[in-house]
């Protein structure tokens, strides 16, 4: 009975299909899409031809899940690196929480809810039309000591997470300083970028030299002043689209050439094309070594990489204020030379603090906007409202299946329909507020989509996407718990619904990769055989806080709506297997931060708890036991205090490494005998791509040779 008003309220056509799809996600061998995984194939030293029709990986095998779900977690270090580790302890975090819950939830608070009759309107004869809410605790009557059960669960639950999030933390922190042992000499171990370099009568580069002397005159290496790019490197692209239009052109060597007739005169045409993009191209490769030269002479921005002898010396620079104005010769640790973000370099303190105003200011007014379609998508569930709305559908609304749909499955794909838009903006948003790296975009935009997501998926779903009642409660915190005791339970099933069409639909998509299969089809017909091809890397921005926000669904609904556990425990198993199956065969990392996600995850979990409690607090009340809403107050206190201790303990390891670290590898370096050979090295890991001559056309004269030697 339960599953079949379960079904009728999701749909049941909606639970039918991301079932089917995702048991025959789960049975493929590998995704459809072999071109995705070849160049990872390609990489390993596997080469299979493209050519030949493949019939074996069209056949349902469960062979690829073996494989995923064997892979130890020294494996996975090995391939997807220590941030590809814990994206993956996320999740496995996550399934201890979600079955530890779903025991509780299941088999003791939804028999409660149930044996509850505060909803008198209930019909036990047409249980499949029935709401869902009589598995909830609206169930349970008012001032009743059944609530004493959700009571000890709140408790009961906040205890175990907590004590999961401080082992996790603390097994993170302890790879994180083994990584930082095991690891050879890096550039960025011994590399500080200095912004806001102040003017002066000498050049950049002279005063970079003789300041660092100055203050580290036995600890101080070189340095490499930043140069201003942003025309070079529209060059590069005009240069390189130029070469690829020129390289189609040309004839395949290896066809037989025959010109007769017509063929003669169409070949004759396309050397005249030719010919005219060759010239164009060698005007281009001039303009952009003149370019080069220019930037390197006088195109020196008022930033520059410093290097030290020391690992210690460059953390020291970076902790300590360098300048009695704090504004100038600011520092920061260095990215790795991969992970450097070069198009953009802002030398100016002031410069950049207006950008991150700015950059806030536009994220808060997209935020806003984004009410917008969360309104039309509230409209879409209440079946009256979308009468008044559109009287023209009352004929086709009256249709049981059409109205199902309509109101279970339709929201929830419209609302995921504009959220893919969001990652893509919001990582904008932060590649122009001043970050160095793309890893720090990526953690920035990770974070800004998060709360994105939870302030207009989860309450402005709550509270129907009103902006007005929104903020008249902010304005009075007061209200928040019953407001929020209130909102929050009449919203289970829509959440229910979104774990299923978004969470599953999602993870399925993932090992599927139409849209990137698609997209590679298409840039295909746009390049030619000489293209380096990019390997696809984990968008961590994008699955981090989808991952995060399932979690807070299934905590916050823990107690209340208990029927949403067993639908949020089966999206972490899928993830489970399937992510680890992507970081196999398709996903190389690009960057390696050392675990730096996890301080978010865990800021995530303690607002999920604390949110958690609030409304517990407020539920209480509003079911007239005020005893137990006034013994819940210390909980969201308690955590709290949990998480100020985990910051102090733990935070740090994530922000730098201790001197004692530091020192002991800086000591294990003097009897490194390549150590002056890395020193040599040094300077060149942070140049600048743009700088690198280039030379596209077959012209060898003089006049296409680099007017700059790599040097």
């Amino acid at each position: 009975m339960i599953v079949s008003a379960l079904l009728t309220s999701v749909g049941i056509n909606t639970a039918l299909c991301v079932l089917f799809l995702t048991l025959y996600s789960v049975l493929r061998k590998q995704p459809s899409n072999y071109e995705v995984y070849l160049p990872r194939l390609l990489v390993e030293g596997i080469s299979k031809r493209r050519s030949h029709f493949n019939l074996e990986r069209l056949i349902p095998s469960p062979g690829w899940v073996a494989k995923a779900w064997n892979l130890s977690e020294e494996e996975l270090y090995s391939i997807a690196g220590l941030d590809g580790l814990v994206f993956m302890r996320i999740i496995t975090f996550s399934v201890k929480i979600f079955t530890f819950a779903g025991v509780i939830g299941i088999f003791v608070l939804l028999p409660v809810n149930c044996w509850g009759n505060q909803l008198q309107d209930f019909d036990g004869s047409n249980f499949t039309n029935s709401s869902l809410d009589v598995f909830t605790i609206s169930n349970v009557n008012s001032g009743s000591n059944w609530l004493w059960v959700h009571f000890c669960a709140v408790y009961v639950v906040t205890g175990f997470i907590c004590l999961l999030l401080f082992y996790e933390y603390k097994h993170i922190s302890s790879r994180r300083i083994s990584y930082f042992y095991s690891s050879k000499p890096q550039p960025h171990q011994f590399t500080v970028l200095v912004n806001s370099i102040p003017a002066s009568s000498s050049s950049i580069s002279d005063s970079v030299d003789s300041f660092f002397k100055e203050l580290y005159p036995s600890a101080y290496l070189s340095h490499v002043v930043v140069r201003r790019t942003n025309k070079i490197q529209s060059l590069l692209n005009d240069a390189n689209n130029m070469y690829k239009r020129v390289a189609q052109l040309r004839p395949d060597p290896t066809k037989r050439k025959i010109r007769h007739g017509a063929l003669s005169r169409l070949f004759g045409k396309r050397s005249n094309h030719i010919e005219r993009y060759e010239k164009k191209l060698e005007e281009i490769e001039e303009n952009l070594r003149l370019k080069q030269s220019e930037a390197s002479l006088a195109g020196e921005a008022r930033a520059a990489f410093v290097f030290f002898r020391t690992r210690f010396a460059a953390e020291a620079a970076f902790h300590m204020q360098q300048s009695i104005n704090p504004t100038q010769w600011i520092t920061e640790l260095a990215p790795e030379p991969r992970d450097v973000y070069w198009p953009f370099f802002s030398e100016s303190f002031i410069r950049r603090w207006i950008y991150k105003l700015v950059v806030v200011l536009v994220s808060v007014v997209f935020t806003t906007l984004f009410l917008v379609p969360v309104v039309f998508v509230q409209g879409l569930t209440n079946l009256s409202q979308l009468k008044a709305l559109l009287p023209f559908l009352t004929s086709l609304l009256t249709i049981k299946f059409v109205s199902q749909i309509i109101t279970g499955y339709l929201p929830s794909l419209i609302l995921q329909l504009f959220l893919l838009m969001v990652p893509p903006a919001m990582e904008f948003l932060s590649t122009i507020q001043g970050y160095i790296s793309r890893s720090e975009i990526e953690r920035s935009a990770t974070t800004k989509v998060l709360w994105f997501t939870i302030w207009n998926v989860f309450f402005a779903t709550a509270f129907s996407g009103s902006i007005l009642s929104m903020m008249s409660i902010i304005l009075d915190p007061k209200v928040i718990p019953g407001k929020l005791a209130v909102v929050v339970p009449a919203q289970a099933s829509f959440f229910i619904t979104y774990v299923v069409t978004s969470g599953w639909t999602s993870v399925s998509s993932e090992l599927f990769r139409v849209l990137p299969y698609i997209l590679n089809l298409v840039t295909r017909l746009f390049t030619t055989p000489d293209d380096e091809f990019e390997l696809p890397y984990m968008p961590y921005h994008k699955d981090i806080p989808r991952v995060l926000f399932f979690g807070l669904l299934g905590i916050t609904y823990f107690f209340q709506a208990p029927l949403i556990l067993p639908f949020v425990l089966a999206y972490f198993c899928l993830a489970y297997i399937i992510y680890k199956n992507q970081f196999i065969n398709v996903y190389a990392p690009r960057y390696e931060t050392a675990g730096k996600f996890w301080p978010t995850v865990h800021n995530s979990m303690i607002f999920s708890l604390v949110l958690m409690h609030i409304i517990a607090i407020g539920f209480f009340a509003l079911k007239k036991l005020s005893l137990a809403s006034t013994m819940t107050l210390p909980l969201p206190v308690l955590t709290l205090l949990f998480n100020e201790y985990c910051r102090k303990r733990f935070l740090p390891i994530f922000v730098g490494y201790s001197a004692e670290s530091l020192i002991k590898k800086d000591r294990e370096d003097l009897n490194d005998p390549t150590m002056s050979e890395f020193y040599n090295n040094l300077i060149d890991a942070y140049k600048d791509p743009a700088l690198v001559p280039v030379q596209y056309s077959s012209n060898t004269d003089s006049l296409s040779n680099p007017l700059i030697s790599s040097a």
